[in-house]
């Protein structure tokens, strides 16, 4: 059964001389794993050889024993050429291609993160290569990831405490604030003792996790510290530290 769709390859490896295997994080189908026989021929039947980011309209059939699905057709259109020529931009991605891959499973399709992965390319692609701008891809990076939590289930509590439910004025930046990964969202300072795993917020940090739209105000370190607690985050829930983690801040 022909299978077609939309879709971004998030991983690509060589198979032979010339065939690759790749695998697509698709809209309605989910993630898929396929084999692309032939796309590294000079006449390659999806416009040459497959690359990471690179999107379009693909065509594929379902293997019958269950294994990798074999590609037929791919209108391939290249990869977002801005993050050639800004190695945060691309470190990013492939970052947030690290977290999309080990968050989503094959064939469980979410339709909504897959146009927010796309557009989180095609805006950190655009980005120009300044620290002003640097700054604004650390902000498109935390937008995808809380994304792709919410859209996995592993969305956290950031409007209130989780523990004792209170919603204190978190605006105000002298009032503590914890986040705890094994509490999965925000902890006051009257229950952060019951949580060993807590991280202390600054003030502005748990403000703009609590209302997204203060990150466009937010000053140059912020959204690096909410970076900083995502990582830890994402390394709580994947039991090991993002492998791209080192590329996007320094220790």
């Amino acid at each position: 059964m022909l299978t077609k769709d939309q879709a971004v390859c998030i991983r690509v490896c060589d198979y032979s001389e010339t065939s690759q295997i790749a695998t697509f994080f698709t809209r309605a189908t989910g993630k898929v794993g396929v084999i692309a026989k032939g796309s590294k021929r000079p006449k390659s039947p999806f416009g040459g050889p497959i690359e990471v980011f690179s999107h379009g309209r693909i065509v594929f059939s379902h293997s019958a024993d269950g294994t990798l699905a074999t590609l037929t057709e791919f209108e391939q259109q290249s990869v977002f050429a801005g993050l050639a020529k800004n190695l945060f931009a691309m470190n990013c991605c492939l970052f947030g291609v690290e977290l999309l891959d080990a968050l989503t499973k094959d064939y469980d399709p979410h339709p909504e993160l897959f146009d927010s992965f796309l557009q989180f390319l095609q805006n950190t692609s655009e980005a120009q290569v300044t620290s002003s701008e640097q700054r604004t891809i650390i902000t498109l990076l935390i937008l995808f990831q809380l994304a792709l939590l919410k859209e996995v289930g592993l969305q956290p509590v950031l409007s209130h405490c989780i523990n004792c439910k209170t919603q204190h004025a978190i605006r105000n930046t002298q009032y503590e604030f914890y986040f705890s990964s094994s509490a999965n969202g925000l902890i006051c300072r009257d229950c952060e003792a019951a949580f060993p795993d807590r991280i202390k917020l600054a003030g502005p940090v748990a403000a703009c996790l609590t209302n997204l739209k203060l990150l466009a105000e937010a000053n140059e370190k912020t959204p690096n510290e909410i970076e900083r607690v995502l990582i830890y985050h994402f390394t709580e829930i994947l039991h090991r530290r993002p492998i791209m983690a080192k590329h996007i801040l320094q220790p």
